[in-house]
């Protein structure tokens, strides 16, 4: 068996939504996220999509049974450089829905590009993050990140 064991350390329960969405195309990046991750305990609440497409259909999906807003993700972290559909189209998507304008979205991507950074604000972005290049100091940030996000921030009643 050649299976790797990481790609199946995210939920892919029916019967709920994952807390976090992480979408990102790069099979290494996504490795170390979902370790990270499940050594702060959030593993099981996270989905993990490979491109921008994937992120808008899983997002389409949990709408449609979605009621007041319960069951969407918490918190999206999203790369930039995305297949079939990038990551800034995907945030302009996310950011002009009323139904997911508050799902914080943290931008997770290599990209040191000032246009991009400054069009993700512009849209919406809660947060923009260069990944680091050394995968402990990668674990770390995704680690802290999640549980600002989930544990210390306080969001609006209405997410």
């Amino acid at each position: 068996m050649d299976e790797d064991p990481d790609s199946s350390e995210h939920s892919r329960s029916n019967d709920r939504v994952a807390d976090i969405l992480l979408v990102e195309d790069d099979a290494v990046h996504a490795s170390l996220m979902l370790r990270a991750l499940k050594s702060c305990g959030f593993a099981d609440k996270t989905e993990h999509v490979r491109d921008g497409a994937e992120a808008l259909d899983y997002i389409a999906s949990v709408n449609l049974l979605a009621t007041r807003h319960a069951s969407i993700p918490r918190l999206i972290l999203l790369d930039l450089g995305l297949p079939k559909i990038g990551g800034l189209h995907v945030l302009r998507q996310l950011k002009s829905d009323a139904r997911t304008r508050g799902i914080p979205v943290v931008v997770l991507t290599s990209s040191k590009i000032a246009i991009e950074l400054m069009e993700s604000y512009k849209l919406g972005v809660n947060s923009y993050v260069i990944k680091p290049a050394e995968a402990s100091k990668l674990a770390e940030m995704i680690a802290a990140i999640s549980r600002y996000w989930l544990v210390i921030n306080e969001p609006p009643p209405s997410v």
